[in-house]
């Protein structure tokens, strides 16, 4: 079978085109960027029918799922015209499946994460109601062995005090506060140079399957457990 990894070219793309983001210089070196793409590409269609073994994705393809690496400057202090990175994101299907995964490759900084990164209203209310009464169900997935493990901890952003309508001395205050609910692991250079790290990926997500079970059971049903889909 062949071994399927991201090429140390691509990251060696990404360093040039951090000290060169202009479209001149991108222009002049668009042949490395394709190939760096397509070496993406690769990696994400070994990936996908690897994580459909274990979940249901919405992305169909690689394409689907690329980020593009174009800068939207219009509304941004930031003019340059390109990302130095390559992304990768991944929708649970259905609206009986909740949550997403996300794949992040750049040179010193590359991460996986997988959660809920902007829940609406009305689910961050229904959660947050859930943290209220079963945080001790939160707790114990979130120590789960695998998934403590692989990610630490829960991260994301927070509000500075209680959520309106909590003490700020609850027993769940830290869970309380929160407004993403992400699960994230850091690689380093070498990590994602290894061989078939489309694996190690999968790996990763596999394990955090006990919180997308928990969340999707939350955000599916109302405080009495009626389900509201």
């Amino acid at each position: 079978m062949k071994n399927i990894q991201v090429e140390k070219q691509s990251l060696d793309f990404l360093k040039a085109l951090a000290k060169n983001n202009q479209r001149d210089w991108f222009n002049n070196h668009k042949d490395q960027y394709l190939s760096a793409h397509n070496n993406m590409i690769q990696l994400v269609e070994a990936l996908i029918p690897l994580m459909n073994q274990h979940d249901v994705l919405e992305s169909a393809s690689a394409k689907q799922s690329l980020y593009r690496i174009y800068n939207d400057v219009r509304f941004s202090k930031d003019k340059s015209p390109y990302k130095t990175r390559f992304a990768i994101g991944f929708q649970r299907a259905s609206k009986q499946r909740r949550g997403g995964y996300y794949m992040h490759i750049q040179p010193g900084n590359s991460f996986l994460a997988c959660g809920f990164f902007s829940p609406n209203p009305e689910d961050l209310k229904r959660i947050r109601a859930d943290i209220d009464t079963q945080y001790e169900s939160w707790y114990k997935i979130l120590n789960n062995k695998k998934i403590k493990t692989a990610f630490g901890g829960l991260s994301g952003e927070q509000v500075l005090s209680a959520p309106r309508g909590y003490a700020k001395d609850h027993p769940a205050i830290e869970l309380l506060r929160y407004k993403q609910f992400i699960l994230k692991h850091d690689f380093t250079d070498a990590e994602v140079l290894a061989p078939n790290f489309h694996k190690t990926i999968n790996d990763y997500f596999k394990s955090v399957r006990p919180f997308f079970d928990y969340m999707s059971e939350v955000l599916t049903t109302n405080l009495n457990g009626e389900s509201i889909l």
